[in-house]
Formats: C-alpha cells, structure tokens, sequence
C-alpha cells in the first residue's frame, strides 16, 4: 500500500478534458482540496487515521508533506488559502472539543449544518490569528478572491442560510442573497466580478416547511439543489441549471466563460456524481468525467494548466475519497 503523501499516476476514464491522472492521498476521506494562489500546495479537509471528524491539512502539489494544520478539536470544513501563507476553514471548536453529532437519518439523507461552526483565519503552521465570525449560527463554506480580497461564505445571521462576503479581517460584512432556502458552496469568478452557488429555493409551501422544519434541527437536504450566477455583489442573480437533481461544487473556467460542476444529473436519485461544464447561460452541457462513482470539488490551478478533485475513483473501501489532479485540455 501507498504510505500518506506518495502520488502514483493512473490511467483515466475515457474523458476528453483531463490527461497524466495523479492520486495525491491513499485511504481515509479526503476532499475539498484547494490551490495556493502560486499552485506549490493545496489544502483540502480530511478524516483518516485516528480522527473521528474531519480536519484540515496542507500538502504539496504532488502529495507530499501531508500535515494536519487545524486544531484537532471539533469538526472542521472548506479550508482555503488567503494568499500563499494564510488559510481560512469552518470549524466547531468553540462549541465542544469532540466532534459533533452525525446527522438523524431517520430524517433522509441530510447533511448538517452546525450552529457551532464559526470561520477561522490561520497560519499555514495552523495557528489560529483571527476569529472571523462571532455570531450566533452556522457560518461556514468559506472561499476567496485574491484580487478583491473579500472571502465568501454561507451564514445564519440572517435566520436563513444566506450567502455573505466580508474582508480578509471580517470586517465589511455583507449579505448577497435573500429569500427562503439554502444559497451555499459559493465561489468567486477570478476577477471578482461575477459568482456562482448551489442552492435550494422551496417552491411549495410543503416543500418551504420542511426546510425549515430541518434548518430547526441544524439539517438540511441537499439532493435537490441547482445552480445560480449573479454579478460579484448579489445582484443580477439567474438559474443555470435545470435538473431537478443535486448539482453543486460550482467553479470558474480560468477565463470565466463557463462553470465546472459536479452533479449526479444522469440518476438523480444516486449518489454517482461525475464532473460536467456548462455555459455561464445555461447553455452548451458537456460531461467531463466517466468514473463510475462520486467525483466532486474541482478546481483550476492559477495558470489554468491542473485540476484537482476528489473521488473515489479506484477506491478500496466504500467510504474512501481521495484527492486527485490531472492535466486539463
């Protein structure tokens, strides 16, 4: 077996758009890994070895030097760098040191969304420099733009899981999206102009109560979700997607003229999920990848040239996700 931090290049599925596969991490669940503005690392959430939750941990572009950069208490979600030195993520530490309680299945499939997450400002040794939220409520699925220098995140501070952007600092907080639902996994175009989410906007008054009947319980449902654009400050929002299915994990081309997606919009009910890219008008679908399984959380490398992603692509266990990047045509 691969020992942590050894990458091995595999033989893709058939796809167009992606060449020299790497795998990056070997066992546990890891996911949601991101770039360093100058493509040297990534940072990326993960439970293995003897964590019972997820944690934050940085590594080098090819996999090596795997570290846990978080404090190791509580749940954690959504690290990204702030330039190449600091990093932001989500985590429940001020609420317990444990990790929190799964979500009731009993209720479906749900995911949570603690009241006890808070955003956090680090060192890329881990040392915690600021506390960037302090309100009562889940605030968390941070991103940033480099260039505006505003980080993005999903936030309770309106009594509805809203999108809002703030500082680096936290400072010049501002809520982007309004209406009964969830707006969430938002991410920056690269010059700030333009950002596009995953959200769940009830349509029927059954639908909106139990919403909210599981926004009371700190869940939330997230298989019927669809894709919005608006321009930088809120404003100017439309749909993308149509599905009726779960498509999230959205991410800019490099150029900006289209959206990189995950979405299970080939058995909507599944928990198969492939990579697809779309038109910033809804137009022009095309699937990336053919796995076979649940792959997710793209994103381009700053020159345009890598995508990193997770997967459970070759997988030895049902619950295994690993980190994966590849050349993109």
């Amino acid at each position: 077996m691969l020992a942590w931090g050894q990458a091995n290049v595999l033989a893709p599925p058939k796809t167009n758009r992606l060449s020299n596969l790497k795998q990056l991490t070997h066992g546990g669940q890891n996911a949601e890994a991101y770039w360093s503005p100058n493509g040297k690392n990534l940072v990326f959430q993960s439970t293995r070895d003897k964590l019972s939750c997820d944690q934050i941990f940085t590594m080098k572009a090819d996999g090596s030097e795997q570290k846990m950069v978080s404090t190791g208490k509580g749940r954690t979600t959504c690290g990204y760098f702030v330039g190449n030195r600091r990093i932001v993520y989500a985590s429940t530490h001020d609420g317990g040191e444990g990790c929190p309680a799964s979500p009731d299945r009993s209720k479906g499939y749900v995911w949570p969304v603690y009241s006890s997450y808070d955003i956090y400002l680090a060192n890329r040794g881990g040392k915690i420099l600021r506390k960037l939220t302090t309100g009562q409520g889940y605030d968390a699925e941070a991103t940033v733009n480099q260039k505006t220098r505003r980080i993005l995140y999903t936030s309770m501070a309106s009594g509805d899981l809203e999108l809002w952007s703030m500082d680096f600092d936290g400072t010049r907080k501002a809520q982007l999206t309004r209406g009964p639902g969830y707006d969430g996994g938002a991410v920056f175009s690269r010059d700030g102009r333009r950002i596009v989410w995953r959200a769940h906007h009830p349509r029927t008054p059954e639908g909106l109560e139990r919403y909210r009947a599981l926004l009371r319980d700190n869940l939330t449902s997230p298989m019927k979700m669809e894709l919005f654009i608006s321009r930088g400050d809120g404003s100017d929002v439309k749909q993308i997607t149509s599905f009726g299915c779960a498509s999230f994990a959205p991410t800019f081309t490099p150029d900006g003229r289209k959206i990189l997606f995950s979405s299970n919009r080939h058995d909507c009910d599944g928990r198969k999920f492939e990579l697809y890219m779309i038109n910033l008008d809804g137009s022009g679908l095309e699937q990336v990848t053919d796995f076979g399984g649940f792959t997710s959380f793209p994103e381009f490398s700053k020159d345009g040239k890598k995508l990193v992603f997770s997967s459970d692509h070759q997988a030895k266990g049902r619950y295994e996700f690993n980190i994966f990047t590849a050349d993109w045509k």
